[in-house]
């Protein structure tokens, strides 16, 4: 096969790797919070808790750590559930 037919580097289904990433961040996340908080589910935690967990991942957290993706995840899922609340009032 001459250089010209040979097809050129691809990471097929590279997304499919990236939520397979991004799946296994946020259960680590969700764990480490579950337990360091004494929580059974992120709902559970305060808002001062979250300003902790903001804190720590803005000011300490690696920004290219692959947990970035958990701790977006989280805080997301957190922040939803707040605004719902609210709504609900």
């Amino acid at each position: 096969m001459s250089d010209e037919e040979k097809e050129k580097y691809q990471f097929y289904r590279a997304h499919k790797v990236e939520d397979w990433v991004s799946a296994h961040m946020y259960d680590a996340v969700v764990e480490h919070i579950q337990e360091w908080f004494g929580v059974e589910e992120i709902e559970e935690i305060t808002e001062e808790q979250m300003a902790e967990i903001v804190d720590w991942r803005e000011n300490t957290l690696w920004e290219h750590s692959a947990l970035q993706y958990g701790y977006s995840d989280v805080i997301s899922e957190w922040e939803n559930y707040m605004w719902e609340k609210e709504q609900d009032a």
